[in-house]
């Protein structure tokens, strides 16, 4: 997750990479939390859906942490730990969806969004890692149009989950539609030495996944 590429200035802003190393301390501790409770109360097939869910926004979270606070001290290395950060949005996306297709839709219908979202996250990170250098243009509408893959079964969702859930699911994929836009044109910046715009694209998705953690949970139980 990040809007520097290695030819750019390498000074950058105080709170780089800090948003999503607390939110990925965080992160596992409710990941901890709502497997241990899936597994436990509701059933094994809950337990491995929250289970790739809890393993993906952790992951997201800890790999740009990773790349965005280690100082590296090769090219190649940041070079891979920028593919890594960037393919980890297509798997964390993926992973976002399983618990709601898992246990919030028909069998049938939750396998095919599943089999969409999941190829797509392999398309997406097979495209960050043989081609990291790929205009934003390209990336960011990928990540669009996965992220909002849900629209076609919303209905079907909402008949057995609820609105409130949906809601949440709704709000969190908007914060991270205004993430990715952030992400793209690289504003707003007003504090490039302690809080540029990439500061504002993390705060983004850790709003949004914070929705969609509750919508989880609300499906769940």
């Amino acid at each position: 997750m990040t809007m520097f590429g290695l030819d750019e200035i390498p000074v950058k802003p105080r709170m780089r990479g800090w948003i999503h190393l607390y939110a990925f301390g965080v992160a596992v501790v409710c990941a901890i939390t709502l497997v241990t409770m899936a597994f436990s109360l509701v059933s094994v097939s809950a337990g491995l859906a929250t289970g790739i869910y809890s393993i993906t926004v952790c992951g997201v979270f800890g790999v740009s942490a990773t790349y965005h606070r280690v100082p590296w001290k090769t090219t190649a290395s940041q070079i891979w730990m920028k593919r890594a950060d960037h393919s980890m949005i297509f798997l964390f996306i993926a992973g976002s969806y399983t618990p709601f297709a898992v246990l919030g839709l028909p069998a049938a219908t939750g396998r095919t969004l599943l089999i969409v979202v999941w190829i797509g996250a392999i398309c997406g990170v097979a495209l960050k890692m043989l081609w990291p250098t790929a205009p934003r243009w390209v990336g960011v509408p990928l990540y669009l149009v996965l992220g909002w893959a849900i629209v076609p079964v919303a209905p079907t969702l909402i008949e057995h989950v609820g609105f409130a859930p949906f809601l949440l699911l709704l709000v969190g994929g908007i914060f991270y539609s205004v993430g990715a836009i952030l992400y793209a044109t690289k504003w707003p910046n007003p504090w490039p030495a302690t809080f540029g715009h990439h500061e504002f694209f993390h705060a983004a998705t850790v709003l949004a996944a914070i929705c969609h953690l509750v919508a989880v949970w609300l499906v769940l139980f």
